[in-house]
């Protein structure tokens, strides 16, 4: 074989285990976030979720200020509808929970 595809079928496999085998939390947030695995509004909120920022509750002009501090510039609209989804029965947020007559998002335990 080609020395040069060998080189290439090596890289691969070297990119693969990586990925596979990886170890810590804090690696693959670090894959995910230089990979822009969080793309739109969803994936904004997910990678608020992934720091950790639903520990309490916030409601939906909160998350849409936080939003634009890590560069995301959604309306609220759009950021309530992405946070309504993420909070469907097996979603990673949940609801319910009013603070002054609004909803509010916190993380499913």
């Amino acid at each position: 074989m080609n020395d040069k595809i060998i080189a290439h079928i090596i890289k691969r496999l070297e990119r693969l285990e990586k990925t596979v085998f990886s170890t810590g939390k804090k690696d693959a947030r670090a894959l995910a976030e230089t990979k822009k695995e969080f793309k739109g509004p969803k994936g904004g909120i997910l990678l608020l979720l992934s720091r950790g920022y639903f520990s309490s509750r916030k409601t939906a002009t909160e998350i849409t200020a936080e939003l634009k501090k890590s560069g995301y510039d959604y309306r609220r609209q759009v950021v309530q509808t992405a946070l309504n989804r993420l909070s469907k029965n097996m979603g990673p947020l949940t609801t319910g929970v009013k603070e002054g007559g609004k909803k509010a998002y916190v993380k499913r335990k």
